[in-house]
């Protein structure tokens, strides 16, 4: 628990950081950000996001099975829905190590859920986007957002085929050269697509490249994702100030913060419900299923990523109105991360040792530890310990 409290923390103390600087008389008058480079900043992160949850991805049978049940389920709550990889993944690391839950692969489960969960909000939330901000008819506006999904999809099926192969593997120094093509082609898709006018495709298409690459690397794309989670490092404290920056007191409007926790407050219900109801014929009992309903809690930095994305889109086009909606999609985004990361970081803590069993066989129990860890430390701890 202390050390997953540290990595709350820090994310949590980097978003009030942000924020009291934006909020502090004299501080503000001192400190200008460009909206332009803090936007930039911000889409940079959201790129190496997208490649850490790419090269997490393995292409079993479970994680296919699970986003395509839950793609059903996951249209309506992009921006919220996305659940903290970051909080959840290195609490269930903690309690893997103790054996809980781990005969019946609870742990196992929500890393792998998790993860996908993510990806499917920040698909769905830069296609839904790109169509909310597109001009033209509704059927234009809806054959738009298939074409940013289909574009998408074949521009990382081509660039992850590319990294495949290049650079070959006789070449020196490999590990440098694929990373640092797998993060430059990551943030070119990004920003590329904004600058083409199809948003939506260019985190798709981040993913895919980055799924791809990782299959054809096999095992030897560990080393990959260790420098992706430096560049991580390097980019999490802008992301978190900068958003806390965003959100200025003077200009919040009290209808939109309480009608955000009402929102927030509601979605999390709905989320709790379907999540039990998902679960029911899984072969858990009762308070495992209890457990994983309630692990789905903590928002943090997929909302911190997203959440800003709208905002800077309606700057670019200079509508007060749209500026309006994106601040209040943002307030919304703050608000999940101030409210749940803390809450269901506590609640994941304490209910752990209480709802889930330790192996009845401790033989078995340490043998399973062992290739659970090995299996998971790099693809979730080095894509989430230090995330959110």
């Amino acid at each position: 628990m202390i050390e997953y409290n540290c990595s709350l923390s820090f994310s949590t103390g980097m978003l009030l950081t942000g924020f009291l600087l934006r909020n502090i008389p004299v501080v503000t008058d001192a400190v200008y950000i460009d909206f332009r480079w803090s936007a930039s900043l911000r889409n940079i992160a959201l790129a190496v996001i997208l490649a850490r949850a790419g090269l997490g991805l393995d292409g079993s049978r479970k994680q296919i099975n699970y986003l395509l049940k839950n793609f059903c389920w996951g249209l309506p709550k992009f921006v919220l829905g996305a659940v903290s990889p970051a909080v959840v993944v290195p609490s269930m690391l903690l309690l893997q190590k103790d054996g809980y839950g781990l005969e019946q692969g609870v742990p196992t489960l929500l890393m792998a859920a998790g993860s996908l969960d993510d990806i499917l909000a920040i698909t769905g939330f830069t296609t839904c986007m790109g169509m909310a901000f597109a001009t033209g008819s509704m059927w234009y506006n809806l054959l738009r957002g298939l074409l940013e999904v289909g574009g998408g999809m074949v521009a990382g099926v081509l660039l992850g085929f590319l990294l495949r192969y290049f650079p070959s593997k006789d070449q020196d120094n490999v590990v440098m050269k694929r990373s640092f093509l797998l993060l430059g082609l990551s943030v070119f898709a990004v920003f590329g697509s904004n600058v083409a006018g199809f948003p939506g495709s260019g985190g798709l298409c981040t993913l895919v490249l980055a799924f791809l690459a990782g299959l054809g690397w096999r095992r030897s794309k560990v080393p990959v994702e260790d420098i992706v989670g430096i560049a991580w490092e390097v980019f999490q404290p802008l992301l978190f100030g900068l958003i806390g920056a965003e959100i200025q007191i003077s200009e919040l409007n009290k209808n939109t913060v309480g009608l955000g926790i009402g929102s927030l407050a509601i979605g999390l219900l709905v989320r709790v419900l379907f999540t039990f109801v998902c679960v029911l014929c899984a072969g858990f009992n009762f308070k495992e299923k209890l457990f994983i309903t309630l692990a789905w809690l903590p928002k943090a930095t997929v909302q911190a990523a997203i959440g800003s994305t709208a905002l800077d889109m309606a700057r670019t086009k200079e509508d007060k109105e749209l500026e309006k909606y994106g601040m209040d999609v943002l307030t919304v985004a703050v608000l999940s991360i101030l409210l749940t990361a803390p809450i269901g970081a506590l609640i994941i803590g304490l209910t752990g040792p209480r709802l889930l069993q330790k192996p009845k066989n401790p033989a078995w129990g340490e043998d399973a530890h062992t290739q659970n860890v090995q299996k998971h430390t790099h693809t979730a701890t080095g894509r989430t310990a230090s995330l959110f």
